[in-house]
Order: structure tokens, then C-alpha cells, then sequence
């Protein structure tokens, strides 16, 4: 299976920053073979895939200003309909965590955004072993295990 290439055989749960969806949903070319091996994974129940209620928001937006509801309504059954996929919810906890990580990572050229701090928190709070982002910035993230997609594409 194509996880092995990139080591997520390894773990139980992956949390996924908006991009993934993205991808995935819209079928891009340069990612859609990753993204693919990725919720074939999720669908078939080897493994869990977690991610905040932002990526529903993030997702949404563009359907939305384009009267696209058929895209919206894919985004809606994948990440709200799928068995191994599990989205959560901003709360005190999570806030808090989210708060934190900002705090470290303010400075030395590195500024983690609010979004990006709440998946990260989300994936940390609720058993997350990687996370999966497009973001080459998040890899300074110490916390967790950050897999950027673009890392991977060139590999075999």
C-alpha cells in the first residue's frame, strides 16, 4: 500500500489540515494519487482520520461564493458522513491548547495562524499521530509528527 511509502502504516490516527479535502474533493492533479491512498485508508478503516470543525468552514467557502452546492454538498458527506472520520469540535480545551501553541511559536521567523493552531490542538488533544498538511511552514511544530505533501510527491 502506498502509506508505507510514506510511514503512516505506523499509526492509528492522522489529523488533516483543510488542504487534503481539498484535493481531494476537486481531484488535483499534482496531489489527488496521495490524497486517494490517504482516504482509501480512512474509508476501509485502517485508519482513523481526525480534523476540526475549520476545515468544514474552509471548504465551504468557495462552493458557496460560487453557488457550487454539488461541491458543497461533497464536502458535507466527506466530512460529515464518513465512518473513520471523525471532526471535532473548538472548546475550552482546545482553545487553550490552540492559545499555547500560538504563544510558542511567535517569533524566530515562524508565526503559527489560528486555524493552523487549532487543527494541530485538535489532532493533539484526540489521539492524532501525524499531521497531514501542505503547509511547509508547520513543520517547525515540534508537538507532532508534520507530513506536507508536498515532501511526498516526488517519492516512490
Amino acid at each position: 500500500m502506498g502509506l508505507k511509502m510514506w510511514g503512516l502504516e505506523n499509526y492509528d490516527c492522522i489529523c488533516l489540515d483543510t488542504s487534503p479535502f481539498i484535493y481531494f474533493i476537486d481531484e488535483n492533479p499534482k496531489y489527488i494519487s496521495k490524497v486517494e491512498e490517504i482516504f482509501s485508508a480512512i474509508a476501509s478503516g485502517s485508519i482513523l482520520g481526525i480534523s476540526s470543525y475549520i476545515s468544514l468552514l474552509e471548504v465551504l467557502v468557495k462552493p458557496i461564493q460560487n453557488g457550487a452546492n454539488d461541491i458543497a454538498t461533497q464536502y458535507r458527506d466527506l466530512l460529515l458522513n464518513s465512518y473513520s472520520l471523525k471532526l471535532y469540535p473548538l472548546d475550552d480545551k482546545v482553545a487553550e491548547a490552540a492559545a499555547k501553541l500560538r504563544a510558542k511559536y511567535s517569533g524566530n521567523g515562524f508565526k503559527i495562524k489560528t486555524p493552523d493552531a487549532i487543527q494541530i490542538a485538535t489532532g493533539l488533544l484526540n489521539g492524532a499521530d501525524v499531521f497531514i498538511t501542505n503547509d511547509n511552514g508547520l513543520k517547525n511544530v515540534s508537538e507532532i509528527k508534520v507530513i506536507v505533501l508536498d515532501d511526498i510527491i516526488g517519492q516512490v
